[in-house]
């Protein structure tokens, strides 16, 4: 998993409340167990038309925030079913941070698990950020996940929450996998002995 310290990049502003997980990742791309290729149907419903075209308007199809990577969003960010495809989706995009109001718990702890930074932060500084995002691909953010801030593009910093050993994860880039093969030579030498002393199993 790629670590994540600072990240300074396009900020895109999805002012919609409770965006569930379906409208993150429409349920027909869910066959696949592959993290990658689902980037381009993040949001599908809302990004193409029926004839598969792009829909100008919506806010990831505009040039000015087809490079971003943060997400400004409305409370209750990733409720609905519980599917990890959706920060896949995220991810493969190029989202590295979603800031909102509010998160569904699942996707909150499963964006973690995926390199993701979720921020959760009070709605009156979530407004300060979505009119920043506003600005376009000139105006861009910087989230410290180190230091616990979000930069406007203006200077104006806000602090935010982070469970310790959620953040350890990020820093290190360390998901289930990372955090198991930290503990590689514990469990080699448990096997080992194991294997001495109980030689039948």
């Amino acid at each position: 998993m790629e670590k994540f310290t600072t990240l300074t990049g396009i900020a895109a502003p999805l002012p919609l409340i409770n965006v569930d997980t379906d409208m993150i990742i429409p349920k027909q791309f869910l066959k696949t167990i592959k993290r990658s290729g689902l980037g381009v149907n993040l949001f599908d419903e809302m990004r193409y038309g029926d004839d598969g075209q792009e829909i100008p308007e919506f806010v990831l199809n505009q040039p000015a925030y087809r490079e971003a990577e943060i997400l400004v969003a409305g409370d209750n960010f990733g409720c609905g079913s519980s599917r990890e495809h959706a920060p896949w989706a995220l991810l493969d995009f190029g989202i590295r941070c979603v800031i909102a109001p509010s998160f569904a718990d699942i996707f909150f702890n499963n964006c973690f698990k995926n390199g993701i930074l979720p921020i959760a932060l009070p709605q009156e500084q979530v407004d300060i950020l979505m009119e920043d995002a506003q600005k376009g691909a000139n105006a861009r953010m910087t989230v410290d996940l180190e230091a616990q801030t979000v930069t406007t593009s203006d200077g104006q910093v806000f602090n935010f929450e982070v469970d310790s050993f959620k953040k350890h994860c990020l820093l290190n880039g360390l998901d289930d996998i990372g955090l198991t093969m930290e503990k590689a030579d514990s469990i080699a030498a448990f096997e080992a002995k194991a294997s001495t002393e109980r030689p039948w199993v």
